[in-house]
């Protein structure tokens, strides 16, 4: 017979949703080359980098200055951006939605 603690470890999924003026975002993996083939030192300081919005704090939502919803792919600073450890992903960041410079949308036609 299971103990209490293995079946409430499988029976519930954790989340991660961010608080207060703040995202959670996924980044996008590291480019090792551009477009033109040429390859990248594995230790190279980007001031920006993209990633897809995998959470919206309430207060975000609600706050029509920052249109950032769920699934958007944005660029962002990462030097306020608060690492997550969750199921082993280490791309996984908190960050405050000031530090969102651009969300990428479709052109409209």
């Amino acid at each position: 017979m299971p103990s209490e603690d293995s079946t409430r470890k499988t029976s519930k999924l954790e989340v991660v949703e961010p608080i207060g003026d703040r995202v959670l975002i996924r980044k996008d993996d590291d480019k090792k080359q551009t477009k033109q083939g040429i390859h990248l030192p594995d230790k190279i300081e980007i001031p920006t980098i993209t990633g897809r919005v995998v959470a919206v704090s309430a207060k975000v939502e609600a706050d029509t200055d920052y249109p950032i919803k769920k699934y958007d792919r944005v660029l962002f600073n990462p030097k306020h951006a608060v690492p997550v450890e969750f199921e082993g992903d280490n791309r996984l960041f908190v960050i405050p939605v000031e530090d969102v410079v651009a969300v990428f949308r479709k052109a409209e036609e």
